[in-house]
């Protein structure tokens, strides 16, 4: 199974260097407002359809992660 975390990328070129998926504009913050704000990850894929269920749950994961550590290592693109 892929690391989810493989998903989200940092790029300074893309987002202002904050955390997004795939090296895409879609960032990880506005993705789990999203998700906070009520909307299922079905929803989300509807209206972003470039997305995959992957990638939310990568970004799920990502908040996970960013609430355990410190410092999360994400590779840079």
């Amino acid at each position: 199974m892929e690391n989810p975390l493989a998903r989200i990328t940092l790029n300074p070129e893309v987002n202002h260097g904050k955390p997004g998926v795939r090296n895409t504009r879609y960032m990880v913050e506005a993705i789990l407002e999203y998700l906070a704000a009520g909307d299922t990850i079905d929803d989300v894929l509807g209206e972003f359809p470039d997305l995959q269920r992957e990638d939310i749950l990568a970004c799920i994961a990502y908040a996970t992660a960013s609430m355990k550590f410190k410092d999360i290592e994400v590779p840079a693109a």
